[in-house]
């Protein structure tokens, strides 16, 4: 037998090939963070979201314009329109004298945003005349516009016109009645452009100008900006919108946090529980499933002694937390009865683990990622019903605005003034889609099995 020395060894050579570990250990949400950075579409889709709530809570705070602030002078104007004004004396009735004396129809003095002043000679074989105006102007079809005045005296031969008007070309027609009143053939048309003017007092009341200001009757000013636009009752857009954010995520954001953390309860006494009191919990689910929801819209209206045209905020609120909770119910149920067979909760229940301490040491908290993805589903889902209830007028009636009330004014001038539409309609499509690929992302994230399969 040989004998070993000491001698007989060497100290083991650190190879540098050899690697340690690269990577240091990671929690779940750690790992979950970092997978989530790394899909871009749910990180553009978060910052979308945080823009949206700082629209919704600090912009109030920087555009501080009243939401139900009227500008009579500026109404149903797109974004970018030109808003200089020019300063006129306040109004003064007028006698129909025609300094001028010319013939025809025509117009006396300038065209204004204040009043239109037309003069005519009456028309052969005229009882009277019926005035007219239009934005285009009169073809074969005789298709004279909206009338704006009627006088079956012909010795009455001017008019003045004052109702809403804004910048631009109009066609007025002087046109002929018979006899028995009804419009004849003939007429006759005067073109006219309309400039945007307004009054020291009108400015001073608004706020353009000081009070001391040394501006004249000819000087020329701009008009409060609107950098949306405004609406069909000169109401600021931009204001509008952050006012409507506030009511359709409210609803949008508050009612989920409600449904969900009732059916996260519900599910889960359901899950662990187990046995008849899980079958008959879960039948129950069954049968609110089944209830109409816009048919207990209507009821809860009706029991809350709200009339049409007012704002159903709180039936809207209640139908959304006592009918959508039941997807929430059974999803965190399925995943408590999965979670009740693991190895590391019966070696809790074996150490004498109390059933609180199971369910919110280990089961909730391993079913919070799954909360969390279905709340950021929920949430669109429940902007959508805001907006679809208001946009049928059930949900919030003017004035008070939101963005599926807003849609629905919208709609009736989407020809003439799309962007009372568009704007709206744009910020709802952007927040449900926002929180759809949010939700997309926090899916993956937060899918243990997910990272078994990269």
């Amino acid at each position: 037998m040989t004998d070993i020395h000491v001698s007989d060894f060497r100290p083991l050579q650190r190879r540098s090939d050899v690697h340690g570990i690269s990577r240091p250990s990671l929690s779940y949400w750690e790992d979950a963070w970092i997978r989530l950075k790394a899909n871009k579409r749910a990180i553009v889709s978060l910052y979308l979201v945080v823009a949206l709530l700082f629209f919704t809570l600090l912009g109030p705070l920087i555009w501080t314009v009243d939401p139900g602030l009227q500008d009579l002078d500026q109404i149903s104007q797109p974004p970018g329109t030109d808003r200089s004004a020019e300063i006129v004396a306040d109004y003064i009735a007028w006698d129909g004298v025609d300094p001028s004396a010319g013939s025809g129809a025509r117009v006396i003095d300038v065209p204004t945003t204040q009043v239109v002043r037309l003069k005519w000679d009456s028309l052969p074989g005229a009882n009277g005349h019926r005035v007219y105006r239009n934005l285009f102007p009169v073809g074969n079809e005789f298709a004279y516009g909206i009338p704006v005045g009627e006088y079956f005296d012909n010795a009455i031969d001017f008019h003045e016109d004052r109702l809403d008007l804004k910048p631009g070309r109009y066609f007025y027609s002087i046109v002929a009645l018979a006899a028995d009143g009804s419009v004849t053939q003939t007429y006759q048309t005067v073109e006219v452009d309309v400039v945007r003017v307004t009054t020291l007092s009108e400015a001073r009341e608004q706020g353009l100008i000081q009070t001391d200001s040394d501006l004249q009757i000819g000087d020329s000013i701009n008009l409060s900006a609107h950098p949306l636009g405004t609406d069909y009752l000169g109401r600021d857009m931009l204001s509008r919108l952050m006012a409507g954010a506030q009511v359709s995520l409210s609803i949008g954001i508050g009612a989920p946090l409600f449904f969900v953390f009732f059916g996260v309860v519900f599910g889960s006494v359901a899950g662990f529980i187990g046995g008849k009191v899980d079958q008959f919990m879960m039948r129950f689910a069954d049968f609110v499933v089944a209830l109409p929801f816009l048919l207990f819209m209507i009821l809860f209206k009706i029991a809350f002694g709200i009339g049409p045209g007012e704002s159903g905020i709180m039936p809207m609120l209640i139908a959304l937390v006592l009918l959508m909770w039941p997807a929430t119910a059974r999803l965190v149920r399925g995943q408590i009865l999965q979670i009740r067979e693991q190895a590391y909760v019966q070696a809790s229940q074996l150490l004498g683990a109390k059933t609180n301490y199971l369910i919110f040491r280990h089961m909730l908290p391993n079913t919070l990622g799954v909360v969390l993805v279905t709340l950021t589903f929920e949430i669109p889902k429940a902007i959508f019903v805001e907006a679809f209830l208001s946009f049928i007028g059930m949900g919030v009636a003017p004035p008070t605005p939101s963005w599926g009330s807003m849609s629905n004014e919208g709609i009736k001038t989407m020809l003439t003034t799309p962007h009372e539409l568009i704007f709206p309609a744009v910020f709802i499509s952007i927040t449900v889609l926002a929180f759809n690929l949010l939700g997309d992302g926090l899916r993956d994230a937060l899918d243990a099995r997910m990272r078994n399969q990269e």
